[in-house]
């Protein structure tokens, strides 16, 4: 008893996903259970919300003590990415009522020279354009898988320790970041690293107490964001210089992202960050978790970001400036 109380209070959400149409929260864990939480009592309640509707409606267990390192959301998956493999989920069993889902199928991340060393899966994409989904793995690279055939297409080879994150814009380029200090920016037609920026290079952002690994990664057409050890940085993607360095008050950068004209950002922090590209901090909303690892969000079928971390809560904003409700996996 003891043993699972001490699990439930120090358990960890490391990776979230909607479900396609938007009113499924799924969380996974560091024990390796996939929690389900029905948002649409959270945003639109009747009457007083009960602790029945802030905790979990189901929960599937992917194996047990397996940690879960990330999620991802397509339209008839969602794909779950632990030690060497990556499981895949029906959406329409999730939905059901069965309580007892298992995976329809899975694939092993090829294990190369050392099969004893199970390469976690990191972070994961989709690319809806080409039914392909990207994986970057423990073992410092990244495959990239078709959804429908699960055949690994191409295996991107160019860091030299595990990748922490991965983003992309068109169906050409992918960025990647990971504890090499590396932001990699690779031409998928060639699948050769075209451009690389090293933050840790940099005297003004290095924070070289923390090292040089970068935790996360985002782009959009103009501009690159990242951070880690080194400080919370914005770049312009044409010309790989420096835009601003944010004035955020962290211990390492995990989650990063461009939304608009603006970025969130979180990690080992009390607070979870919405910033200007020119620095100006629009809004701290205090966390839970000590650290961020993992933040979601969209806009329809309603607006809603759920931030998680080091904490079995799950902190909820509907309008992206302040915590609004508080989700609990117990």
């Amino acid at each position: 008893m003891a043993n699972k109380l001490n699990k439930e209070f120090y358990n960890t959400v490391l990776a979230q996903a909607f479900s396609p149409c938007g009113t499924l929260l799924i969380t996974g864990d560091a024990y390796g259970t996939l929690s389900v939480f029905n948002l649409s009592k959270v945003v639109n309640p009747v009457g007083n919300i009960t602790k029945e509707e802030l905790v979990p409606r189901n929960r599937i267990v992917v194996k047990a003590d397996y940690q879960v390192n990330s999620l991802l959301s397509t339209p008839k998956h969602l794909l779950v990415g632990g030690y060497g493999e990556i499981y895949a989920y029906l959406w329409n069993n999730i939905k059901g009522s069965n309580r007892n889902v298992q995976a329809t199928w899975s694939i092993e991340i090829p294990s190369g020279q050392n099969s004893f060393n199970k390469a976690e899966v990191n972070a994961m994409l989709f690319n809806k354009n080409t039914g392909t989904f990207y994986a970057g793995c423990g073992d410092n690279k990244v495959y990239c898988f078709n959804l429908e055939t699960r055949k690994c297409l191409k295996v991107l080879s160019g860091h030299s320790d595990y990748i922490h994150a991965i983003c992309k814009t068109g169906d050409n380029n992918l960025i990647s970041c990971g504890e090499d200090g590396l932001v990699n920016i690779w031409d998928l037609r060639t699948n050769k690293v075209t451009d690389k920026l090293e933050p840790h290079l940099n005297g003004k952002v290095a924070r070289n107490e923390l090292g040089k690994w970068l935790g996360a990664v985002d782009c959009n057409e103009d501009y690159i964001v990242c951070g880690g050890g080194p400080r919370l940085t914005l770049y312009h993607y044409r010309f790989l210089t420096n835009s601003t360095i944010f004035p955020i008050d962290d211990q390492g950068i995990h989650v990063a992202e461009i939304y608009d004209d603006k970025v969130l950002a979180g990690g080992k922090s009390k607070l979870f960050y919405q910033a200007s590209f020119n620095g100006d901090i629009i809004t701290e909303i205090p966390t839970s978790a000590v650290t961020t690892y993992s933040v979601v969000k969209h806009e329809e079928p309603f607006r809603i970001m759920c931030i998680a971390g080091s904490s079995p809560k799950i902190d909820v904003s509907l309008n992206f400036m302040y915590k609004d409700q508080q989700l609990s996996l117990y």
